[in-house]
């Protein structure tokens, strides 16, 4: 998303080319979502007719002062974007406009037009932007719940160890809490860690006073290839005139590229991904001695875990082996009776003498058959064997 260089150089695009100029026309996007508390129609008429006094920046927030309350305020979230008209804004890495494309871009939230034809757009692709009108934007939320700036009120190097020694929180997710340093997003964060060669998840009261000088230089200006934000904000955040040296360019895609020829890596950090180079970013103390008990466990636990599946493994082969003669015996008893099942019935239907009950043969079969047999006897007729006695 765009960070503080990117909000700083469409601020300084504003200052140099719209200040002093009146606002002759306005249309806000139907976009309730993006357009915050206010109607489109309302936005419009607000600032038609007003000039443009100021440009002005907190944290990854823009607003304008115009000559009358109330101002149009930017939060600019995943994808939103200033562009003017004929004038080289930065083009963040995700959010670009092509030039060639309609004017103003269907992606547009707001246009307006100054009285000497210039035109500027705020854009937002993924509608996760924020564009308001507020009486005092400096005294009210978002902008008034920011830290210190990272660019223009960045703590006195003394202050900043001081402050870290009470921050028991990873140090990536401590530089992305907006309220303690804003205008730090994700790539700033592990561009200023990597440089100053700490861990993302090292524990910042844990960091030697060492380490927190280092993270202190490598937020301001020091030189051309230790500060991170100044130089980006320099460059008005055009990311081919960052240095080769630089993570930035490495770390995008996720593909486990190499910096300087080292390997890049990626976990999760603050809630965010986070690129860093293992081989120059260790943890440290405590943390490094737990992060090694913690692999020795886990080694344990999967051969464990796969020892447990071979011997269940085993178990069930053992089991089947044993059970599958029974199956072959239990399927023969079962065809058994059904033979023996039908030589009753074709007794019964041919007039014989029923067998008696044999193993696997009901009793209700058995009675069955007797019944047969009797009611034979009762109506004289003779079973095959005393017919044969009686002819002799």
């Amino acid at each position: 998303m765009p960070e503080l260089p990117e909000v700083e150089a469409a601020r300084r695009a504003i200052e140099e080319h719209c200040l002093g100029k009146k606002i002759t026309r306005c249309s806000a996007a139907e976009d309730p979502k993006v357009i915050d508390g206010v109607s489109p129609s309302d936005f419009e008429s607000s600032l038609v007719g007003k000039t443009i006094l100021a440009a002005l920046r907190k944290g990854k927030n823009l607003w304008l002062r115009l000559d009358s309350p109330p101002f149009p305020t930017f939060q600019f979230g995943m994808t939103g974007a200033i562009y003017i008209k004929g004038v080289a804004v930065t083009k963040y890495k995700r959010s670009a406009v092509s030039s060639t494309d309609e004017w103003p871009s269907k992606y547009s939230k707001v246009f307006i037009e100054l009285d000497d034809g210039l035109e500027l757009s705020f854009t937002d692709k993924r509608r996760f932007a924020k564009v308001r009108l507020l009486e005092d934007p400096e005294s009210v939320p978002p902008i008034s719940e920011l830290g210190p700036d990272a660019l223009n009120e960045l703590m006195q190097v003394n202050e900043f160890v001081d402050s870290l020694s009470k921050k028991k929180i990873a140090i990536k997710a401590l530089l992305l809490d907006q309220s303690y340093i804003s205008g730090i997003g994700n790539w700033i964060a592990d561009e200023v860690l990597y440089q100053a060669r700490i861990h993302p998840l090292q524990i910042a009261s844990s960091l030697s006073r060492e380490s927190c000088e280092s993270l202190h230089r490598c937020m301001e200006e020091v030189s051309i290839y230790n500060h991170v934000i100044q130089l980006a904000v320099e460059v008005d955040a055009d990311s081919s005139h960052f240095p080769i040296e630089w993570l930035f360019h490495f770390r995008w895609g996720k593909k486990f590229g190499k910096v300087n020829g080292k390997k890049i890596d990626f976990i999760t950090a603050g809630g965010r991904t986070s690129a860093y180079v293992p081989e120059l970013q260790k943890l440290k103390g405590n943390q490094s001695e737990k992060v090694r008990q913690s692999k020795s466990r886990k080694v344990m636990s999967d051969k464990n875990s796969h020892d447990q599946e071979e011997s269940e493994s085993s178990d069930r082969e053992e089991e089947e082996s044993k059970e599958a003669p029974k199956s072959k015996k239990s399927e023969n008893a079962t065809g058994g009776t059904k033979k023996r099942q039908k030589k009753l019935n074709d007794a019964d239907d041919n007039g014989d003498k029923p067998q008696k009950p044999t193993k696997g043969r009901t009793k209700k079969q058995a009675n069955m058959a007797k019944n047969s047999s009797n009611k034979r006897t009762k109506s004289g007729q003779a079973s095959p064997p005393q017919k044969r006695k009686a002819r002799k």
